[in-house]
Formats: structure tokens, C-alpha cells, sequence
């Protein structure tokens, strides 16, 4: 898998993630582990250079 490969299903997830979330109680034990993986995720697209400004609903 290309890094280019990689980058575009870490953003689709990232935006799938985020319909999850915000479909589902914030005081949820599942949105306490959807938050861990969003979290990891916004690390990674920053680190990589990628502008989540128009992409991060969410916004924690």
C-alpha cells in the first residue's frame, strides 16, 4: 500500500468515524472508545501534513 493509499483510508475513516460519534450518547462507554481512536487518528492526519479544518466535525 502506497503512503498515498494509506493517508485516503485514514481520512475515510476518520470522516466515518465521526457519523458515528456523533449518532451516539457522548457519555457512552462506546463513544469513550470511537474518542481513543478519533484521537489517534488526528494525530496521524496531522502529523502527516493533512489540513483537517473542513474534515473534523467534532472539533475535541
Amino acid at each position: 500500500m502506497t503512503e498515498k493509499e494509506m493517508l485516503q483510508r485514514n481520512i475515510e475513516e476518520f470522516e466515518r468515524l465521526q457519523d458515528y460519534m456523533l449518532s451516539c450518547d457522548k457519555a457512552s462507554e462506546v463513544y469513550q472508545k470511537m474518542k481513543r481512536r478519533y484521537t489517534a487518528l488526528k494525530v496521524i492526519l496531522t502529523a502527516s501534513g493533512i489540513n483537517l479544518t473542513e474534515i473534523d466535525y467534532i472539533k475535541e
